[in-house]
């Protein structure tokens, strides 16, 4: 059985940065491995920049505090006396084994209560039902209300009856650790395994026509060039990865957009994006190779139709 920490997991860039020049190939291998190791330190402090606070802080039960003399500030006795209940945000709360694995070895995700946060928070906002699914608990009479006592201990609060925001994909039956899992996975087979060559090749010849080749490398050039803008963006992405907040590239009106697209996805959609990019990079590289080589054999064939012509004239004199 693999059992895979994930307490707080800063943004893998090495996959953000594929699509802008670094290519997957030079990550470390053991990073796409069958079971790739996802602890990592979580990040010293959380950040308050517009666009990354996104959890829901009704889902944080609030805990009365004792009172002792001259140890509250005016701002505590403003709020009656009323904090966060939350635990660690990095405190596991339970291992969920992993839905995409072979059943000859199995994985298992370490599920933290900044997590269950998390998908209690918008985008998603998890009913019991759809978080007991997630956790792969047992349906049975009281379920939900056992799942909801045992937030409370950890000082979340999930109400009954409530309705979830989102519509459930099969990414929500994902944990944020296999996510990420496959996500790497997906990243390692695009770099290693899409046919760009096979691919360019087969489209060059479908556009051989001498005449259009020089109109075709413009077309191809440009869309390099948005692929390439795109990419960089993308590699800026600083979506907040498990309990890590990583400083801010983007403005924070875009930045959020993407905070809202990981989050939907589990940590899975900002790499995958980037994986599809530096395939199509690798199809655009491959396309203008193909090109030069076209241009190589067009001038070489003019070339001897040129000394064919120049034979005939001495021959004809």
């Amino acid at each position: 059985m693999l059992v895979h920490t994930y307490p707080a997991m800063e943004r893998p860039d090495g996959l953000g940065a594929a699509a802008g020049g670094t290519r997957l190939s030079s990550l470390p291998q053991a990073a796409y491995g069958p079971a790739p190791p996802l602890c990592h330190t979580p990040a010293a402090t959380a950040m308050d920049e517009p666009g990354m606070s996104l959890l829901d802080q009704s889902v944080i039960k609030k805990v009365p505090i004792p009172s002792k003399a001259g140890s509250l500030s005016a701002l505590s006795l403003a709020k009656d006396s009323l904090v966060g209940g939350i635990t660690n945000p990095s405190e596991v709360f339970c291992s969920v084994p992993g839905r995409l694995s072979l059943l000859s070895s199995t994985s298992k995700y370490k599920v933290t209560v900044g997590e269950v946060q998390r998908r209690l928070s918008p985008p998603e906002c998890l009913n019991a039902s759809l978080l007991g699914g997630v956790l792969r608990r047992a349906k049975s009479k009281n379920g939900g209300r056992c799942l909801r006592e045992r937030l409370e201990k950890i000082g979340l609060n999930l109400p009954a009856g409530r309705r979830k925001a989102a519509n459930v994909t099969l990414l929500t039956s994902l944990v944020e650790g296999e996510a990420v899992h496959l996500a790497r996975d997906f990243g390692y087979v695009c770099e290693t395994e899409f046919p760009a060559k096979a691919a360019a090749e087969y489209l060059c010849r479908q556009h051989a026509d001498p005449g259009e080749l020089h109109s075709r490398k413009s077309m191809l050039l440009a869309a390099k060039q948005i692929c390439k803008e795109f990419a960089d963006l993308m590699a800026q992405d600083r979506s907040p990865l498990g309990n890590s907040r990583p400083a801010l590239i983007l403005e924070p009106g875009v930045q959020s957009c993407l905070t809202h697209f990981s989050l939907i996805t589990h940590g899975f959609g900002g790499p995958a994006i980037c994986a599809a990019l530096t395939a199509f990079q690798n199809y655009l590289l491959e396309s203008l190779k193909g090109l030069d080589k076209m241009f190589l054999s067009s001038a070489a064939s003019g070339h001897s139709e040129t000394k064919a012509s120049e034979k005939d004239v001495k021959h004809r004199k």
